[in-house]
């Protein structure tokens, strides 16, 4: 599986914004995705060293629109915590 296309787009959330402040980074990633193809494709990508991967599995919620009913897509999410020494991770461009 190629790196690009482990991580699916990053998750932002008011929780998640705090947790960018301790170095933690929370992306959706593949569903077949392991810890290990997680680490290896977030330093790939991002040019960091990654301290941790906490993975997180959600199943899909049944739906309605009307009378036809359907279920929301299974996700899997990743947590990623860098280390002390690594660089922060710029997801919306350049920062000033």
């Amino acid at each position: 599986m190629n790196a690009r296309d482990v991580i699916l787009r990053p998750i932002i959330t008011e929780a998640s914004m705090y947790a960018m402040d301790s170095k933690k980074y929370t992306f959706e990633v593949d569903v077949r995705a392991k810890k290990t193809t997680i680490k290896k494709a977030v330093e790939e990508i991002f040019d960091v060293k990654v301290d941790k991967v906490n993975v997180i599995n959600t199943a899909p919620k049944p739906k309605r629109m009307g009378r036809y009913e359907g279920y929301t897509k299974k996700r899997r999410k990743a947590i990623v915590t860098l280390s002390a020494d690594s660089n922060d991770i710029a997801l919306f461009g350049d920062e000033e």
